[in-house]
């Protein structure tokens, strides 16, 4: 994973907290100073902090289990929700059911009747029924595909949750804590950085510097996901290895020259129907 470069930060605002009135003492650590009445956070805890944050997911991508991402504040949904779908990660960026973590089944019985309602409306049962009954029906779709539609392909719980604001989505963090589900998160200077397993200080309210961190901490988690992938092939190149009795390295090679085969077999099909069509 490449370093954060401290002055992308910098251009971003990131650096930006509250008022001093507004800070928490317990954020002490992680202010390099005050100014006009405003804290100027550390930056290079900020970068020290980014990195740690993006080993830790990295290595959860890796493994396989999932991440959610979480972010309701106006500022910050669409950045979220995008890198979200980017990795193919669970997200929640219009509200926070009550409940989402620690009554998870409720939420998947909610998710299969949105899921029932799709096949009903595509599948052509609803021509059976009346058109305002059939409206009833995609309003409610609607209504529930905003607040359940980032998590509908969440079977089980997420191993860890990415928070931006941890102050806004504090039921969030709690209901993490209560189950032991790891929490990374955007901190500012008005938040209890111990709240979360792994604070990023930053300004939390700007889109430019909600954006820079998210798009690092995806960048990491796209990282460790392309990381399993290549694990997978090793694996099944091993096991190729040991039922047909050949070194690991004949068998991956083995695999190799098969695709190129198939693939110049594939372009001589097509350069033959060419010469066809000339003609």
């Amino acid at each position: 994973m490449e370093s954060i470069d401290t002055k992308a930060l910098l251009e971003a605002g990131v650096h930006f907290g509250h008022l001093k009135k507004k800070w928490n003492p317990k954020m002490r650590p992680y202010i390099f100073m005050e100014k006009k009445g405003i804290h100027i956070i550390d930056l290079n805890k900020t970068k020290d902090k980014m990195e740690e944050a993006a080993a830790a997911l990295k290595s959860i991508a890796r493994s396989g289990r999932k991440i959610m991402f979480v972010a309701t504040k106006k500022q910050a949904k669409d950045i979220v929700a995008n890198a979200a779908r980017s990795v193919n990660m669970p997200f929640v960026t219009e509200r926070w059911l009550g409940g989402m973590m620690t009554n998870f089944a409720t939420i998947r019985r909610s998710v299969k009747k949105m899921q029932s309602i799709d096949k009903m409306l595509n599948d052509g049962e609803a021509e059976n029924i009346t058109k305002k009954e059939r409206l009833v029906l995609s309003r409610e779709r609607d209504k529930m595909e905003r607040v359940l539609g980032g998590v509908a392909m969440l079977n089980r719980l997420p191993a860890a949750l990415f928070i931006v604001d941890i102050a806004h989505e504090d039921i969030a963090v709690k209901e993490a804590k209560r189950l032991n589900i790891s929490t990374f998160g955007l901190v500012d200077t008005n938040s209890d950085p111990t709240e979360v397993d792994f604070p990023i200080p930053a300004n939390d309210d700007a889109t430019k510097s909600v954006k820079v961190i998210v798009d690092y901490i995806t960048k990491a988690i796209q990282e460790g996901l392309e990381e399993r992938k290549h694990d997978k092939e090793e694996l099944n190149q091993e096991e190729e290895a040991a039922a047909t009795g050949q070194p690991k390295a004949e068998a991956g090679e083995k695999k190799r020259r098969t695709r190129k085969k198939k693939a110049t077999s594939a372009t001589k099909v097509e350069t033959g129907s060419d010469k066809k069509e000339d003609k």
